[in-house]
């Protein structure tokens, strides 16, 4: 996949601890005039209030993020979706989406995603990624993990998935929450292939 801007990608958030994450890389790819397909569990949208505050409600998503990320988020698009309608586009490998991130992704959205169960647009598009052989990203966040949780992992990463914990790392010397925020996005956008300067990288 390439990482010039203008990209179509899907965006999954689900009701696992780690909104800023979510919130942070949506911006991330908004900025680098990406067309954002987004789509929101029932537990993602009470995750996003619960977290962030009634202002990062679903309704108002974008004005939240431009007002917390600048007017850089103005550049991409965004277009929501319902997470029940499974006969949305992105339920579908010949609507062209070239990647996937779910972040955070609950347990319950990784095990749908390990046994192919479609159950939801979220699942449905995951499996999407999976059979077309497109770049597909989770974001677990979960501790301690059981070994279904453990097994789950392997076998989506077995199927094609790129499984990318929510671990932020210490070594470029975080101050604050956004900036450990900053890390994952990162960590996301490089995984999707894009360049970025959200954290410094390693110099040895």
């Amino acid at each position: 996949m390439s990482g010039e801007p203008g990209r179509r990608i899907v965006v999954g958030i689900t009701g696992a601890s780690g909104a800023l994450y979510a919130v942070r890389t949506v911006a991330a790819l908004l900025s680098r005039d990406c067309q954002v397909e987004l789509v929101v569990s029932d537990f993602g949208r009470r995750l996003l209030r619960d977290e962030l505050g009634e202002t990062a409600a679903l309704d108002g998503l974008l004005e939240y993020l431009v007002t917390r990320y600048g007017d850089t988020v103005r550049a991409g698009t965004l277009t929501v979706h319902r997470n029940r309608d499974v006969g949305a586009s992105i339920a579908s490998g010949s609507y062209a989406c070239e990647a996937m991130v779910i972040v955070p992704c609950s347990m319950k959205t990784l095990a749908g995603v390990a046994h192919g169960l479609s159950r939801t647009l979220i699942e449905r598009a995951a499996d999407v990624m999976l059979k077309e052989r497109r770049p597909l990203v989770l974001v677990p966040r979960e501790t301690p993990m059981s070994l279904p949780q453990l097994r789950n992992m392997v076998a989506s990463a077995e199927a094609g998935a790129l499984v990318l914990p929510a671990m932020p790392a210490f070594y470029q010397g975080p101050r604050t929450l956004d900036d450990l925020a900053d890390f994952m996005a990162g960590k996301i956008l490089g995984a999707l292939g894009f360049s970025h300067e959200l954290y410094p990288p390693w110099s040895g």
